[in-house]
């Protein structure tokens, strides 16, 4: 999968997932204030990987994303390792 596959699929599934428009994910937009998570919204974007990439996020993975940038080269490391 390259990244830009990976940058569409998640866009689409973050925004369907938290009921945003898609145009408000950009890839220096923050992750967290976009999305308006807390912690446990960080669980719900682990299953929605793990489901739709079949990959398994963990709490320390999590560690320097800060951008919805940060998250795409997160997945693209898991996924195409």
């Amino acid at each position: 999968m390259t990244i830009e596959e990976i940058i569409e699929k998640a866009t689409v599934v973050l925004a369907e997932e938290f009921e945003i428009d898609e145009a408000e994910i950009t890839p220096e937009a923050s992750l967290k204030e976009t999305l308006g998570l807390d912690s446990l919204d960080l669980v719900d974007i682990v299953v929605l990987i793990e489901q739709h990439f079949g990959v398994t996020l963990k709490g320390p993975d999590f560690v320097g994303v800060v951008t919805f940038k940060d998250f795409y080269e997160l997945l693209n490391s898991k996924i195409n390792g």
